[in-house]
């Protein structure tokens, strides 16, 4: 341990070289953040220390930015900082929004109460036929209903007269199906 720099020699060193924290052989210690092998920080003297932790959680911010958040929309136009600002909304906030755990209907706390002003007898425009659909169509709504059902926007009801009846297509796009809904009766 003649070339070494260190005075203490930690167990693991090859660990710690291969994710970017050099000790041996340098003057500087230095570490790195994210996949970025080029940007290296290193530990600061005492004076320092403030200045320092804002430049690691600047770069922090733009890893999660740029990584984290790769297949998110966020506008090339906005500043590092404002997309870190709309992030840290975003995770503060984050119950309001969907996700793949709680997809949408199954958020807890935001429940939305729709009330149709219409009148009974309902006229005749609110009592359509279904639109024909092909078997692979039929297939579709079938999974979409199901889908709609499991997150409590849609219930069942057995041997009750349905009064209201809306029309369901499906498009596709990119061999994905969305179920659409012709509601053009109830603007009227």
């Amino acid at each position: 341990m003649n070339n070494c720099t260190s005075q203490r020699f930690i167990l693991g060193n090859d660990y710690l070289n291969i994710y970017g924290i050099d000790i041996n052989n340098h003057k500087e210690r230095y570490f790195t953040l994210g996949e970025n092998k080029r940007q290296k920080f290193s530990f600061p003297p005492e004076k320092r220390e403030i200045n320092f932790i804002r430049q690691v959680k600047n770069v922090f911010k733009e890893i999660v930015v740029s990584d984290e958040l790769i297949e998110e929309k966020i506008s090339t136009h906005l500043t590092l900082e404002m997309k870190g600002e709309i992030i840290e909304v975003l995770f503060k906030y984050k119950e309001a929004f969907t996700s793949h755990n709680e997809p949408l209907g199954a958020i807890k706390g935001h429940e939305v109460d729709i009330m149709l002003d219409v009148e009974i007898p309902y006229p005749p425009l609110l009592r359509r036929q279904a639109y024909p659909a092909s078997p692979r169509a039929r297939e579709e709504l079938q999974s979409h209903s199901n889908e709609l059902m499991k997150l409590r926007v849609r219930n069942v009801g057995h041997n009750e007269e349905v009064e209201v009846t809306i029309p369901v297509i499906i498009t596709w796009n990119n061999d994905k199906s969305r179920m659409v809904g012709d509601f053009r009766a109830l603007n009227t």
